[in-house]
């Protein structure tokens, strides 16, 4: 399964960046492909409208709002917050496994 994240928080420092890599070790943990945006104080990179169509669920872990939003619109997502996505990433990944079905 293809499994999209994108972390931001309110100062775009260490929670996003944290969470990122919380929500990635998970999803490649159990062995799914991952894709992962943060949106931090130094900017972004946006994933492609392309990856994104590509994508079984999306995964945002956000405390300020995602830049680009209508990017996103028509995918599955499961809402989350950066301090869950750290202490709990496992649970993010299942339900993204619910949603998509898999």
């Amino acid at each position: 399964m293809k499994i999209i994240a994108v972390t931001s928080c309110a100062t775009g420092i260490a929670h996003t960046y944290m969470a990122a890599e919380a929500i990635e070790r998970a999803g490649k943990a159990a062995g799914h492909e991952m894709v992962v945006e943060t949106q931090g104080a130094g900017g972004y990179k946006p994933i492609s409208r392309e990856i994104i169509q590509s994508a079984d669920v999306v995964i945002f872990a956000n405390d300020v709002g995602i830049r680009d939003l209508d990017r996103f619109d028509g995918c599955k997502i499961v809402q989350s917050i950066p301090k869950t996505a750290i202490k709990d990433a496992k649970s993010l990944i299942a339900q993204a496994e619910e949603l998509a079905g898999k």
